[in-house]
């Protein structure tokens, strides 16, 4: 009984805890043609199924939300993985922009580990946030993703 306690009490402390710090690196768009171009910074917390995503970008303002795990599931069609998740919005091209052609379908559809958020800045900016981690499982946590913001640009998401 005090075993089966001790892991109750882990998972919940481990769920509730959990925060990785990432920056925001500017490809494309009006950001990524400055010299020098900026980085932001931003955190991402929770654990497994969803959590919380904050970064502050130009000028200050701060976007918070909420992110969510896409589940994958496979389908009848000789066991092909698609996501469950909502409606992408355009953001397989924005993997294929920052990884190269294909990295979406290749790499991003279908892992394990793959969550989405949409957030709004408290100045009106919208952020399309997708990550995911290739490796689950592996010793090393690494964490790639990828941002679309409502003023033309995309960035690199990467893990501190």
């Amino acid at each position: 009984m005090r075993r089966k306690s001790f892991f109750v009490l882990l998972g919940l402390f481990m769920m509730s805890g959990c925060s990785v710090h990432v920056r925001l690196y500017p490809v494309q768009g009006p950001l990524s043609v400055g010299t020098p171009v900026p980085v932001f910074s931003g955190k991402l917390t929770g654990l497994l199924n969803s959590g919380d995503v904050s970064f502050v970008i130009g000028d200050g303002e701060v976007c918070k939300g909420q992110w969510t795990r896409v589940v994958p599931v496979k389908t009848a069609n000789q066991g092909a993985v698609t996501a469950s998740g909502p409606v992408s919005n355009g953001m397989p091209a924005v993997w294929d922009t920052v990884y190269g052609s294909g990295y979406y379908v290749a790499h991003v559809l279908g892992a394990p580990l793959y969550a989405q958020a949409a957030i709004t800045g408290n100045r009106g900016s919208v952020l399309n946030v997708e990550f995911y981690r290739p490796n689950p499982g592996g010793e090393q946590v690494r964490i790639l993703g990828v941002v679309r913001d409502s003023k033309g640009n995309i960035y690199k998401l990467v893990l501190n």
